[in-house]
């Protein structure tokens, strides 16, 4: 049995050999640090807290009397909608199609009439109805038409002089408020972790392996666990700068709030120490460069859209949310928003000695075929 000694000297040489190369390479600069802020951007951009989003109504007044006139200046003055009246004279389907609204509130004749009714028999009978023409296919209708039924809700409430008899008061969970960009930054950290030692390792493994490079190592005086410990830490000091990146550029456009701590660290590493392991596992199943990175993406993609990278885990079918629990970029992304969002260090240790577990048996498992499997090669 060989005794393995570490040369500090001789890691450290190879990790600045690997950085060098790495900013030489645009492309893989691009991917790694750059994509990942691209996606950040357009996510976060797209799904901005629309708390205060104004909306586009349109209102088709069939009525036009002072109560109608009304109404529509009541909706207006909520500051939620931006008002544009339709013609009585024209077919409210066909203006929608025309003009591409995905919605148009119509007061129908008789309105006044029918709230005059109403406010003189002081009773609760049918309220009066305001038609509402929408697009049930439109991206954010949905969203839309809630508001519009608490803007309604209160306009009634002035109208009635009386306080409702039961409301609700909501209570976060969580110690602060939190937007969905605050979700998304801890998964997108994870992927691009992922992505990057996944991909690192398959690469230079697959690449060297087909050149004889690992099996010449035993004429240099780097080890194979020199070697393979310098890959690691090149890829950890990498993704510790993307991460950087990703927060800096999250903090300045978004101004998140998200709690940093010893865990991401941790979290990092586990993940860096995870895919590098399926990365040498891959090469030494799959020997040439072409499969082993087609068996990258063969694991890569699954994990990145099930894994609640993009969106929460709980909205996918339940024998889906049971795969991604198998998963282990799913330990990641939950133990890192444990770690930044909810604070909960509980959940956060039950996922890292989950990921960590796994990371051990593929590192351990990974570094043993590279260093055995290079001597016959």
């Amino acid at each position: 049995m060989k005794l393995h000694i570490l040369h500090a000297n001789i890691i450290y040489a190879n990790i600045i050999v690997s950085i060098k190369s790495f900013y030489r390479e645009k492309t893989v600069v691009f991917f790694r640090l750059a994509f990942p802020v691209i996606l950040i951007l357009v996510f976060g951009t797209i799904f901005m807290e629309r708390d205060n989003e104004i909306f586009d109504l349109s209102i088709q007044d069939l009525d036009r009397t002072p109560s109608s006139e009304q109404l529509v200046e009541a909706i207006r003055l909520s500051k939620r909608f931006t008002i544009t009246k339709v013609s009585p004279a024209v077919d409210a389907k066909t203006y929608a199609k025309t003009h591409k609204r995905n919605l148009i509130v119509i007061i129908p004749k008789d309105f006044e009439m029918s709230m005059m009714q109403k406010m003189e028999s002081d009773t609760f009978g049918t309220p009066v109805s305001l038609n509402q023409l929408y697009d049930p296919s439109a991206f954010g209708v949905t969203t839309k038409l809630g508001v519009l039924d608490m803007v309604l809700a209160g306009i009634n409430q002035e109208m009635s002089g009386k306080p409702p008899l039961i409301v609700s008061e909501p209570i976060s969970i969580l110690k602060k408020k939190y937007r969905f960009i605050e979700f998304f930054v801890p998964g997108i950290i994870a992927m691009a972790v992922m992505t990057a030692s996944l991909f690192g390792a398959v690469n230079v493994n697959a690449e060297l392996r087909q050149k004889g490079v690992i099996r010449k190592l035993f004429t240099t005086p780097i080890t194979r666990i020199d070697w393979i410990l310098s890959n690691v830490l090149y890829q950890f000091i990498l993704a510790v700068l993307s991460t950087a990146v990703m927060l800096l550029v999250s903090y300045v456009v978004f101004s998140v709030s998200l709690e940093i701590n010893a865990w991401l660290v941790v979290f990092i590493a586990l993940d860096v120490f995870s895919f590098v392991g399926l990365g040498m596992i891959l090469t030494r199943v799959a020997k040439e460069a072409e499969s082993a990175s087609a068996a990258a993406d063969a694991l890569m993609f699954p994990m990145m859209f099930l894994s609640g990278t993009f969106f929460p885990v709980e909205m996918m079918p339940e024998f889906l949310q049971k795969f991604a629990r198998v998963l282990p970029l799913y330990y990641v992304n939950e133990g890192l928003r444990a770690a930044m969002v909810s604070v909960d260090h509980a959940a956060a240790l039950k996922c890292a000695l989950t990921i960590g577990a796994f990371a051990a048996v593929v590192f351990v498992l990974g570094s043993m075929i590279t260093t055995l499997g290079g001597e016959s090669t």
